[in-house]
């Protein structure tokens, strides 16, 4: 049995443990910046070793596969730690902050003979496995365009990790990340982007808007903010029909497909024990299983080419971090 390490002791580092161990997966130990919030965690969850620092995580000889759950700009530089000392890794997304960081996390694990994955459980949650099957039997006919909003009430406090820059705070990363993410497992690769946005006081994007073209004549409209709360819905619109996902499209979720009539031609609703989170955990433990390689549900090396389009968006809107 592949056996886990989890990097970070914050909010999703608890619901994906609990998701880990709903589902028969085993957690072996954590790792913190302090012993003390280590052990809080493991006390917790019932994990079985704790340690007070990343370096003691990833040397424990009886972990596998480190799931990095630190904040963002830390994901390249605790990935490349956990690679270097022999771990498979599972990345929190976003999965770095930058293209140049995915490049090197992507380099060290194929260079090692070991398993990077982006932990985008989107990916592989039950209504985007039907949601791919209905666009592939041509049910919508040709897609046309993907409409996709993330925008959630955030605190306003500036020192919080949603507006600091120093922790990759801001919409666009945090947010944005799923609907873009959305556009690319949808539509592919964009041919050209545009986007506009509006910056909080501490010099972060407060709401962002995103066009992408494609080669197709295809286009997708995506939307984040953070100081309001919106549908979180999304639409894949075809010539013969659309598929209309519930709030929210990144979770797991439920959809209708309508044809141009609007007559509902499907309705699909998916039974989830837990968050949904262990889809993720399957999929790299499968890889793993296997010897390597990349998910066809998220290549690494798309995971790379989708944070070139969003270094592409920071540089239409002037997002610049520390």
């Amino acid at each position: 049995m592949t056996t886990w390490g989890i990097l970070g002791t914050g909010g999703i580092a608890a619901s994906m443990t609990s998701d880990l161990q709903l589902h028969g997966h085993e957690v072996v130990a954590v790792g913190s910046r302090t012993s003390s919030s280590a052990a809080r965690f493991a006390a917790a969850h019932g994990i079985p070793r704790s340690h007070g620092s990343y370096e003691e995580l990833v040397a424990d000889p009886q972990v596998d596969v480190v799931y990095v759950a630190t904040p963002h700009p830390q994901h390249a530089p605790n990935a490349l730690l956990a690679l270097e000392a022999g771990k498979h890794v599972l990345v929190e997304k976003p999965f770095t902050m930058d293209r140049a960081e995915a490049e090197a996390i992507a380099e060290a694990a194929r260079s090692r003979g070991l398993v990077a994955l982006e932990a985008m459980w989107t990916r592989w949650l039950p209504h985007m496995q039907r949601l791919h099957e209905v666009i592939a039997d041509g049910t919508i006919g040709e897609v046309r365009a993907v409409i996709a909003h993330h925008s959630q009430k955030a605190s306003a406090d500036p020192a919080g990790r949603m507006l600091n820059p120093e922790l990759g705070g801001g919409a666009l990363l945090d947010l944005g990340i799923y609907p873009v993410s959305f556009a690319w497992d949808v539509l592919g690769a964009p041919l050209g982007v545009q986007a506009i946005s509006t910056p909080t006081a501490t010099g972060v994007d407060r709401q962002t808007a995103i066009l992408f073209s494609y080669e197709s004549g295809a286009q997708a409209v995506l939307t984040t903010e953070l100081d309001a709360r919106g549908s979180n819905n999304a639409i894949v619109i075809g010539t013969d029909g659309r598929i209309e996902l519930d709030p929210f499209f990144y979770s797991p979720t439920s959809f209708r497909v309508l044809d141009p009539e609007d007559n509902v031609i499907e309705r699909f609703e998916a039974t989830i024990t837990g968050r949904g989170m262990q889809y993720q955990a399957q999929a790299i433990e499968r890889l793993i299983a296997a010897g390597g390689g990349e998910d066809p549900r998220m290549p690494l090396s798309q995971s790379v080419e989708i944070m070139g389009s969003m270094d592409d968006i920071r540089e239409r809107i002037g997002l610049r971090y520390a």
